[in-house]
Formats: structure tokens, sequence, C-alpha cells
């Protein structure tokens, strides 16, 4: 490990990164995989803030106010770039898999920098053909105070995970990259009937290294589709979902009622 290195992440803490208000997703009836995308729905016909039709299943709700009431409530943040492509599919497509299994814990999602936009049209798109509608959301920059109260970080690359153990080092134990927890959590062994997250998530750190935050991967990494063509982004939400389905199915399955 190069010298120096954990001391940069330490003093690289960015104290001043604008706070996080907290929108969620929570679902309702769950579809059974990605239906086949209408014409009526390709991104060509997408303009920035397009209902897609008949895609309800999935709504972000709480807000700034109820996070600053209940600072409690971060429970699981997504973290990418920009916060309008893989982030919103990822946290989006858990939270239906999360409420499959009757699980209530709160999935948000965050990026490292970007305020108040949209979602890519490709990524409206291709989400509504899962049965989720994103169309509401809007991009926000993590902070520290989210990284400190959330009970689970998923980064989608290592940079994500570099950034959020530089924002907040005390996160460490708490964040991984979505392949890596999955990675880890399938060597372990599911989360154990009333089993707490933060003791699956401990044994699943088991043996980590910081290192493990050097340079990229593709064993880490989910490729960012923005500025591709139509098919990489289809493609990238098809790898979230079935990376969300392990990985729900390790941490809540056989946990009991516990979030």
């Amino acid at each position: 490990m190069p010298s120096g290195f954990l001391a940069r992440i330490s003093e690289n803490n960015l104290s001043g990164v604008p706070r996080f208000p907290g929108a969620a997703y929570s679902a309702g009836p769950v579809r059974s995989g990605r239906q086949a995308i209408p014409a009526e729905n390709r991104p060509k016909e997408f303009p920035g803030n397009s209902t897609v039709n008949g895609a309800d299943d999935i709504r972000q709700v709480g807000g700034a106010d109820g996070q600053r009431n209940n600072p409690g409530a971060a429970g699981i943040i997504v973290l990418c770039t920009a916060n309008v492509c893989r982030s919103p599919m990822a946290a989006a497509l858990l939270a239906r898999r999360l409420a499959a299994l009757g699980v209530t814990v709160p999935v948000h999602s965050a990026g490292m920098t970007g305020s108040g936009h949209p979602p890519h049209p490709e990524v409206i798109s291709v989400m509504g053909s899962y049965g989720i509608q994103i169309t509401s959301h809007r991009s926000r920059v993590v902070g520290v105070a989210d990284l400190a109260s959330a009970a689970l970080i998923l980064a989608m690359a290592r940079d994500h995970l570099r950034y959020a153990a530089a924002t907040e080092p005390g996160a460490w134990p708490r964040a991984f990259t979505l392949k890596e927890l999955v990675r880890r959590g399938e060597r372990t062994g599911p989360r154990l009937p009333g089993e707490s997250l933060s003791g699956w998530l401990s044994r699943a750190q088991a043996g980590r290294e910081r290192t493990s935050l050097l340079g990229d991967s593709p064993d880490d990494d989910v490729a960012d589709p923005a500025g591709g063509p139509f098919r990489d982004y289809a493609d990238t939400a098809d790898l979230l979902d079935r990376l969300v389905t392990r990985l729900a199915g390790l941490g809540w399955a056989h946990a009991g009622p516990h979030p």
C-alpha cells in the first residue's frame, strides 16, 4: 500500500459536502424481471420530466424534512458519481427486492457531484420496463452525516467507495461496492435468523484490507453506461437487478423481521 495513503484518506475528509436530504424508494407489488420496452417508452420519446406510463410500482418517498427529523432513517445509501444513472437504478431495484421480502428499511441514492438533476432519459425508460417510476428523482450529493448514519453504503465502483471512506472514515466497516458485498456475503454465508445487519457486515468485513480501495477493477466496479447506446443502460439495469437480488437474499431473506 502506498505510504501515506490512509493518512490522505483521513485528511481528505470533505466535511463541507452538502447534506443529503434523504429521498428514498418504496415499493408496491413486484413484477418479475424486466418487461419488453414499448416503443413509446424508448429514450427518444422521453423528455426529461416525462412519466413512465403505468410504471407506478415504486416511487420516491421521504424528503428533506423527514430526514432532518429522523437522521437514523438513512438506512441504505447507494452511491455513484452524479446520482442520475447507476445509483438511482440500483436503489430502486433493491427497494423492490426488499419489499418483496417484507423489509421496510429505506433505500436512498446519492452522488459525489451535482444536485437537482433528473435521471437520464434512458434510465427512466429502462426502469419503466421493470415497472419502476423514477421520474421524480433528482440528484443529490452525499454528506458526512448521511454516511455516518447509514446502516449500509453500497458503492457502484471503487472510486465511490474511496469517496465514502474519505468523506467519513468511520463508514469503512459499513461501506462496500455492491459487487464486493455480494461476493463476500456468498463466501461468508447469509445473514442468520435474528442476526443484526451490522453483525452480518462484520462477518463479511473479516480479512478485508483498505488496499481494496485502490485502483479500478471489473470485479468491483459496475461500468457507467452514461453516454453509451441504449443497450448499455438495459444491460446495466439487468446486472444491477441480478446483484441486488442476490444481496437481498443474502442479507434479508433469512434474517427474520429485523431491518
